[in-house]
């Protein structure tokens, strides 16, 4: 049972907005509306981490990971959904995403490996995290972005845990 209502009333716009941009309006939004402050903080940092330097791919499997460490179903459910039907990721890199397990990419491996280290680590990752993670090509750029988008996926997570908004994916268990 939800514990905040899903807003209908839009007037700054931002449910439309979201609306526009995924095609439809996840419960999730709808619930965060309750504070367009919330919201509009929250869609402005999505939409500038869209043009940043990570590719779409690492993006989602930079959610579910963080949705998978975090325990939140609703996300977890949301970000497999995505990762399979608009990106492809198949049923055993979307496992292995949500273990923090080895991509076969090797960028890719060490973006989610920091991911994970920044995830367990509260973002106190060693310097040998770090180099290994540059060894493999991954840009100053990627390592900021790195850290925003587990903080992006951490505000959905943890706003999930608290107003457990009705799931409208199909149910994958975090």
């Amino acid at each position: 049972m939800p514990r905040l209502p899903q807003l209908t009333e839009d007037p700054d716009g931002l449910l439309e907005r979201t609306r526009a941009r995924l095609g439809r309006l996840p419960n999730l939004y709808a619930t965060l509306a309750n504070s367009p402050a919330a919201l509009g903080g929250y869609l402005a940092l999505h939409e500038h981490l869209g043009n940043g330097a990570l590719t779409p791919k690492l993006r989602e499997q930079l959610a579910l990971l963080t949705a998978q460490h975090n325990e939140c179903t609703y996300c977890v459910s949301a970000h497999t959904l995505r990762g399979r039907r608009l990106l492809g990721l198949s049923e055993e890199q979307l496992a292995r995403t949500r273990r923090g397990a080895d991509d076969t990419d090797p960028h890719a491996d060490a973006v989610l490996h920091l991911a994970d280290r920044v995830l367990h680590s509260r973002g106190r990752v060693t310097d040998e995290e770090l180099a290994a993670a540059r060894a493999a090509g991954v840009t100053d750029a990627e390592l900021a972005e790195i850290t925003a988008h587990v903080a992006l996926n951490t505000l959905s997570n943890y706003f999930n845990h608290l107003a457990q908004p009705a799931l409208d994916f199909p149910e994958v268990p975090a």
